[in-house]
């Protein structure tokens, strides 16, 4: 198994990440927001998980081992492989996910695409106590940060993080907060993974 690359980031699209280890590019599956963490040219450490196929080998990475552990289990309830597991965590992060089905939260589940709500309530029962305890909330933690929201910082680094300039980010993203907005109003989170299809989908417009 394939626990780590560690290397200079080669190339980025919206869900990889080429990492150079010893004059091979590496082809790592990851997340927008474990994209957003990286810059073409810069050294970069990302935990991962090789998934063997009869007809292929797909190495997928995340920005530590938490995620990659929460990856792994998530893969042992049925109907969930790989693409759905890394959907999950490209919704939720691994203590969000722990919540979930400590508190049987079916509708945080059916914020990933490709769960509905019968599938929400059968991973509710196969996975809960799996994931552990989440980590305690305590402290400054608690209180409501000040400044952006995190969906907009992270928007913003994955697209600056593909090659654009701050200010093409930073209006991809007053063009995709509607839809935020309107996610979140509904009780759920901001979709990171689509709200960047769709700033990606603008800039094409615009350009």
């Amino acid at each position: 198994m394939i626990a780590f690359v560690n290397g200079a980031v080669a190339a980025l699209t919206p869900n990889l990440a080429v990492i150079e280890v010893g004059g091979v590019g590496m082809a790592v599956h990851c997340t927008p927001n474990t994209i957003a963490g990286l810059r073409v040219g810069e050294p970069a450490r990302l935990a991962t998980s090789l998934v063997v196929r009869e007809d292929s080998l797909t190495l997928y990475g995340f920005a530590d081992d938490d995620e990659r552990q929460v990856f792994e289990l998530l893969q042992t309830a049925s109907g969930v492989g790989p693409r759905v597991a890394q959907a999950m965590l490209g919704v939720h992060t691994p203590d969000a996910l722990r919540v979930a089905f400590a508190s049987g939260d079916a509708k945080a589940l059916t914020a990933v695409p490709g769960i509905g709500p019968k599938g929400a309530q059968k991973l509710l029962l196969e996975l809960k106590g799996k994931l552990g305890a989440p980590a305690p909330v305590v402290g400054a933690q608690r209180a409501v940060a000040s400044g952006p929201a995190p969906w907009t910082e992270q928007l913003t680094a994955a697209l600056i993080g593909l090659g654009y300039a701050s200010r093409e980010a930073e209006e991809a993203v007053v063009a995709v907060t509607p839809q935020a907005e309107a996610a979140i109003a509904a009780g759920g989170s901001a979709p990171v993974p689509q709200l960047l299809r769709a700033a990606l989908q603008s800039l094409n417009r615009a350009r």
